[in-house]
């Protein structure tokens, strides 16, 4: 699917019947046009969805020379989160040379985001964008389409051709990675703290937990939705430690999460990893400066913004919709969070 090719005011003049001056004129409210010359103009640019700030980079169809990334998550997170600093240290590495910048913007919500993009491409702020977070039934894809806006996702799987490409790494295989670590120290009972239900890594590590504890034989897993937060972490890991039949290994979606249910952890008395082992994503600094150290999915979040970046910069600079590509590889990274399981199921609290 090609881009569409943004309207310029040689555009409205066509559609208008008049000179390419007399909509520059009418445009930017300057003498030399007929009211009612003006008016139609004026409707016409409306109708082609072009806003009268742009109209000398449209005229000479210049780029943008920027590329956008908002991130729509709460902001009490944003602070506490390496992944997003990382992942922005890793698109400005991509964008390193070539003298294209990143425009950055905090989202309140879904509909804040939607609007962002159509006023970025609308009035010409960016060439293309970087998404995360992909949902599966995406209206920011599809907004992205129908405006034909250059898009790459940073995502979990390849993107279905002809669609927004994405540069993935296949959650549903990491998580299998911890789960079949976790087995083989002898975890039959497990719990998944994860973040937000509607997004599609956080659908397939879900699923993962349950086929996997499934097909081993090993009992029902419990999934704790969360929004990221440190507060959530805590409350989940709280109600999961505080029941008659906890879970002997709990697997948090980041390193917020964990460091809050270690937290949690301590102040129940339970201990790790004796009683309760705890894994999580991303593999931050404070998952690693903590005591006792979190074992952890290790990615290269730099390296996959930088591939990000790099695959839009292709995707503007050939005018076509490229393949996705895969990002970098993930190891696990076992430190003094996990242990054998316990031989007995643990109820209530447990010494140090």
């Amino acid at each position: 699917m090609q881009p569409h090719r943004r309207t310029t005011i040689a555009d409205i003049a066509a559609r208008a019947g008049v000179s390419i001056s007399a909509v520059s004129f009418a445009l930017n409210d300057r003498p030399g046009v007929s009211p009612e010359t003006r008016r139609r103009i004026q409707e016409i640019a409306r109708e082609l969805d072009w806003q009268p700030h742009t109209a000398a980079r449209a005229l000479g169809g210049a780029r943008a020379g920027s590329i956008g990334f908002v991130l729509n998550r709460p902001a009490r997170t944003l602070g506490t989160e390496s992944f997003f600093g990382d992942l922005i240290s890793g698109i400005q590495l991509g964008l390193a040379g070539t003298h294209v910048g990143m425009t950055l913007l905090v989202a309140r919500d879904a509909e804040e985001e939607l609007q962002t993009y159509r006023d970025w491409w609308r009035g010409h702020r960016v060439d293309g964008v970087v998404v995360i977070d992909p949902r599966r039934h995406d209206d920011r894809l599809s907004l992205l389409a129908e405006l034909g806006m250059p898009a790459v996702v940073v995502g979990s799987h390849p993107s279905p051709e002809g669609t927004a490409p994405s540069v993935w790494i296949d959650d549903s295989d990491a998580t299998e990675t911890v789960l079949r670590y976790l087995h083989a120290l002898g975890h039959r009972r497990l719990a998944h703290v994860a973040g937000p239900p509607e997004f599609e890594h956080t659908a397939m590590r879900t699923a993962r937990v349950r086929t996997f504890t499934e097909a081993e034989g090993l009992e029902q897993p419990i999934t704790v939705p969360t929004d990221y937060s440190a507060e959530a972490g805590a409350r989940a890991t709280r109600t999961l430690l505080s029941g008659p039949d906890r879970p002997t290994a709990i697997v948090y979606d980041n390193d917020v999460l964990a460091v809050a249910g270690l937290g949690v952890a301590s102040e129940m008395g339970v201990a790790v990893p004796r009683a309760v082992s705890l894994v999580s994503f991303d593999d931050s600094a404070m998952i690693r400066l903590v005591r006792p150290a979190i074992t952890s999915l290790t990615r290269d979040t730099v390296e996959l913004g930088q591939r990000a970046a790099v695959l839009l910069r292709e995707q503007i600079d050939t005018g076509a919709v490229l393949p996705s590509r895969p990002g970098p590889a993930l190891t696990l990274s076992v430190r003094d969070s996990t242990g054998r399981a316990p031989t007995r199921p643990p109820r209530g609290r447990s010494a140090h």
